[in-house]
């Protein structure tokens, strides 16, 4: 079914809970231009305030969903799934929530643990407790391929950047079973105000009818 998308939001994220441990490729031998890349990829990020765009997600069987992403940095994010996809994935308070509309069924795990993670940190720096395993420029775009070192198990993360001027364009996670899952994002806009609402951590069985917040009879 399209709708899973092998198990689309896990695949998504990558974790170590869900992937075997197993040692990570060597980091890359980097040049001067390498290293000037990464310092404006890491100066274009940790300057990175909010963000709001359309995304494609493409899982590795070809199954393809589309929706909004809200990013606040640092710490928040928000997916919301258009329909029929019932998933939503927000990211508040140090936790990934993973919702399905239809099952309601909500996961959590730690934004720490996830490879997207490093994403949302408040000061983003690709050495140390980050290995950067290539550095490419191709197509006009420069793809940075990286993943948290102490735990190589939760996926290598390719973040794909316009270098001129410095914008995200697309990531994609390669999980321990070697499924990739991309995200591409359109009608890129920086700079907004978001309501914190949109990012707050509840169950949202407590506002849909019927949920768990629903008046009781009796």
């Amino acid at each position: 079914m399209n709708r899973r998308l092998l198990l689309l939001a896990p695949s998504l994220l990558a974790t170590s809970a869900l992937a075997q441990r197993a040692a990570g490729p060597p980091g890359a031998a980097l040049t001067d231009r390498d290293r000037a890349d990464l310092a404006r990829v890491e100066a274009y990020l940790n300057n990175l305030t909010t963000l709001r765009a359309r995304f494609l997600q493409i899982a590795q069987n070809g199954a393809s969903a589309e929706g909004t992403a809200w990013i606040w940095r640092p710490g928040r994010m928000r997916f919301e799934y258009d329909p029929p996809e019932p998933l939503l994935l927000v990211a508040d308070s140090g936790q990934f929530l993973m919702y399905d509309r239809e099952l309601r069924a909500p996961t959590t795990l730690l934004v720490s643990q996830t490879p997207l993670g490093i994403l949302l940190r408040r000061e983003v720096r690709l050495s140390g407790d980050v290995t950067v395993t290539r550095i490419e420029r191709s197509g006009g775009f420069l793809r940075v391929s990286m993943y948290r070192t102490r735990e190589p198990g939760e996926g290598l993360l390719t973040l794909v950047f316009n270098p001129e001027p410095m914008e995200l364009r697309q990531w994609s996670i390669v999980d321990a079973q070697r499924r990739e899952t991309r995200v591409t994002l359109s009608r890129i806009e920086t700079g907004l105000r978001f309501q914190a609402g949109l990012f707050q951590f509840n169950d949202p069985r407590f506002f849909e009818p019927g949920g768990l917040g629903a008046p009781q009879g009796g």
